[in-house]
């Protein structure tokens, strides 16, 4: 009920903030601060606006940016171990997309290729090195890595239109959900061109010991990586001292 309240409330805001002549799309998100903490087990967001006539509603959200790095494995002497590896930049850490209707109808392919809506449509750079079938094939590991983890995923999302203007979808961040500068992208499209686009910054942010103990991990890795190490070390001494004493 509460939800509803302030999707409500939101909307008639973003309505009153339009200026005497309309914007064609206005839009807003739940929250724009995303805190994770100790016990942080995902979220929920809440994406709505209001559109100028008729059209269909395509909304993106994406990042930050990385460089993962996928390998591929082979049986060796009866032992699989890595003998291939490929690194790619420029690659969303988290990528989702919902429409109001099935993108294909939505969107024809070079303006779904523009726009990056679709895993396909993804772009991401492949080593210089590697050639282009190794790049696919590296390419296509990458992504059933990310959907596997949650990260990705190839379904679209519903947008819903609440009468002829209203829209609104959410969109779930998993645990995992990695910290940094997201950017939620709505396009307003009519006969298969985009004639309206917006996009608004998120942030996705580690909070308390949970943040400390993330920036020493990677500030200082190898120190952080001895110290594990020495705490697993203490554990597992300590645990037998106890077993022996009972």
């Amino acid at each position: 009920m509460r939800c509803a309240a302030a999707l409500v409330i939101g909307l008639l805001v973003l309505l009153m903030a339009t200026p005497a002549r309309a914007q064609s799309l206005v839009f807003d998100l739940s929250s724009h601060l995303i805190a994770i903490t100790t016990g942080f087990s995902g979220i929920e967001l809440l994406l709505f606006g209001a559109t100028e006539g008729e059209g269909d509603v395509v909304v993106v959200l994406r990042g930050p940016e990385t460089a993962p790095v996928v390998r591929k494995k082979s049986r060796v002497a009866g032992i699989w171990i890595n003998t291939e590896r490929a690194q790619f930049s420029g690659v969303p850490a988290f990528y989702r997309v919902a429409a109001s209707r099935p993108v294909e109808q939505v969107a024809p392919p070079p303006v779904r290729a523009r726009h990056q809506i679709g895993l396909e449509n993804i772009r991401m750079t492949p080593p210089t090195d590697a050639r282009p079938e190794v790049a696919a094939a590296f390419r296509a590991g990458l992504l059933r890595n990310q959907e596997a983890r949650g990260l990705f995923s190839s379904e679209v999302g519903r947008v819903t239109f609440l009468g002829p203007r209203l829209f609104r979808t959410r969109v779930f961040l998993p645990a995992n959900v990695p910290p940094g500068a997201y950017t939620a992208e709505v396009l307003l499209l009519r006969n298969g061109q985009v004639i309206a686009a917006q996009t608004t910054p998120m942030f996705v942010s580690k909070i308390g010991l949970g943040a400390e103990v993330y920036d020493f991990a990677h500030r200082h890795a190898a120190l952080y990586g001895i110290l594990a190490i020495l705490l697993a070390a203490a554990s597992g001494w300590g645990a037998s001292v106890a077993f022996r004493k009972a």
